[in-house]
């Protein structure tokens, strides 16, 4: 579907620029990236192969990848034999020794890339055999290439948003009196995968606020059922071909008083205040100011506790992010959360959530789901 080797190619291109003659990566978006070699559904915990540490490639800047797998892995999670070279390496095996073999037929002399999601095991056992000196951080390599997104991969984001859209429309008949986060929780990620995502993009968070008398699907109050009068917040993604979706609407349980209907309403702006400053060359942190002028204009600011967005792909939080701190200017193609919100203690939460694309007149938003106020009654 994707055409890895091109993408290996420029990765190449990058690691020539940064002097950087061998990258390692465990399963991540950036090893599924490169080689197709798909990553496990998140566990709570992590599953456990003997000689797990080694699970890996090698990528250097002039042969194809190399590599490692425990026999575990290769006989359970891997789907399809990658382009390159795979070892594998037996329960009994003595895993050390065959890591280090593998890694001596190409020590270079320059420095060694390890991804972010490399386990530490692997990252001494490299130090032992090449040195420490040579180790550096490797992920911001493949990050840079991630960040502008082709159109197959668009396409790949569109279908992950379809099954969020599918799955907000089939649920929301859910909000009513009595309703629980819990249950609102469960007819998400059911229908999540009757739309056909994998898995949730992350945990699925159905809300009414970040106050103590609040009620969270990630909390025990998630089974408690809520009144008449009340603002529930969905936050929520699918997965579709390693992409990620993330979503989020507000549905109002009862008749909105004429505060929520203001506070909606500025809202749709600052979210629309934001699509329109992500323009090519914009400071990702001045597009976040832009989203955010409209709610402090209003007096709102202080409720107003989190960032514009942030970068999706295949991961569902990537670099760069549109916040206060990022400096980086914003690229055609580029993907990004619009995501405002107000939490106002005691009284509302409201938030709103597409995903837009970079362009050159401002961003452009990848969601046909309706930003428009619900109200149940």
């Amino acid at each position: 579907m994707f055409d890895y080797a091109e993408r290996r190619r420029r990765l190449a291109e990058r690691m020539d620029d940064e002097g950087v003659d061998v990258l390692f990566l465990a399963p991540s978006a950036d090893l599924e990236y490169l080689t197709g070699v798909e990553r496990q559904i998140p566990n709570f915990g992590q599953v456990a192969y003997a000689h797990g540490w080694v699970t890996g490639a090698f990528f250097r800047r002039d042969a194809d990848p190399v590599f490692l797998f425990p026999r575990m892995f290769a006989a359970f999670d891997l789907r399809e034999e990658p382009d390159g070279e795979v070892v594998v390496v037996n329960e009994t095996d003595d895993g050390p020794e065959i890591f280090e073999r593998v890694v001596r037929r190409f020590v270079p002399d320059g420095a060694v890339a390890v991804g972010d999601r490399v386990w530490a095991e692997t990252v001494l056992e490299l130090g032992r055999v090449v040195g420490f000196e040579p180790l550096r951080a490797g992920s911001r390599l493949v990050n840079e290439l991630r960040r502008v997104k082709s159109d197959q991969e668009l396409e790949a984001m569109g279908r992950a948003i379809a099954t969020v859209e599918q799955t907000m429309g089939a649920v929301t008949p859910l909000v009513a009196p009595g309703v629980t986060m819990a249950r609102l929780a469960e007819a998400v990620e059911h229908e999540l995968r009757v739309a056909g995502s994998r898995c949730p993009s992350f945990a699925t968070h159905i809300f009414t606020g970040l106050g103590d008398d609040d009620v969270d699907s990630g909390e025990a109050s998630a089974h408690t059922p809520i009144p008449d009068g009340t603002s529930v917040m969905f936050d929520f993604g699918g997965v579709v071909d390693g992409y990620c979706s993330d979503f989020g609407r507000t549905i109002y349980c009862g008749e909105p008083p004429d505060d929520y209907r203001e506070a909606y309403a500025i809202m749709l702006a600052a979210q629309e205040s934001g699509r329109a400053a992500a323009k090519a060359g914009a400071p990702a942190r001045d597009v976040n100011a832009a989203c955010r002028r409209p709610i402090e204009e209003a007096g709102l600011g202080e409720y107003f506790r989190h960032r514009m967005g942030h970068g999706i792909g295949m991961d569902v939080h990537e670099r760069p992010f549109l916040s206060a701190e990022d400096e980086t200017p914003l690229e055609t193609g580029m993907t990004f959360t619009d995501e405002p919100s107000l939490l106002v203690p005691g009284r509302f939460g409201v938030r709103i959530e597409d995903i837009i694309v970079v362009e050159e007149g401002g961003g452009r938003v990848l969601n046909s789901y309706p930003a428009a106020l619900v109200a149940n009654q």
